[in-house]
């Protein structure tokens, strides 16, 4: 990673089912799935803008975040920028749908991840915080 490229603060969710799937989701427009998330707003802590963008993104309010860290990684849809994201394990409860500029989402077990376009954050970050192996 370059440290002159334009950074974005944003915050995501490691969300799994009792099965230990990982939701992943693609927005509109895009290839690559990745975490529900999205950026920060002026003054708006990570824990806020997740729970917001939650509730956008999936229809629900996170019963409960962990704060699992910060990482960086290359943006997947702003060619040119890099992320820094703070990770959250997220609890959400009912029924999740896709709404704002999501297009799908998809519940995955690991080999089923590694089969998709992954975002690099998803794939080199997250994928490895949940157990997930990526080579």
């Amino acid at each position: 990673m370059t440290t002159d490229a334009p950074i974005l603060h944003i915050a995501a969710a490691l969300i799994e089912d009792a099965e230990g799937r990982l939701l992943l989701v693609r927005k509109r427009g895009t290839t690559a799935f990745m975490q529900a998330g999205g950026k920060l707003e002026p003054g708006e802590s990570p824990a806020a803008a997740l729970a917001r963008e939650l509730e956008e993104e999936l229809g629900q309010a996170p019963t409960r975040l962990e704060p699992l860290g910060e990482f960086s990684a290359p943006a997947a849809n702003e060619p040119g920028h890099e992320l820094r994201a703070h990770l959250f394990r997220a609890e959400l409860e009912g029924p999740l749908q896709a709404a704002a500029e999501i297009a799908e989402l998809r519940w995955v077990t690991p080999a089923e991840a590694l089969a998709l376009p992954l975002a690099p954050l998803t794939r080199d970050r997250v994928l490895p915080r949940a157990g997930l192996a990526t080579a």
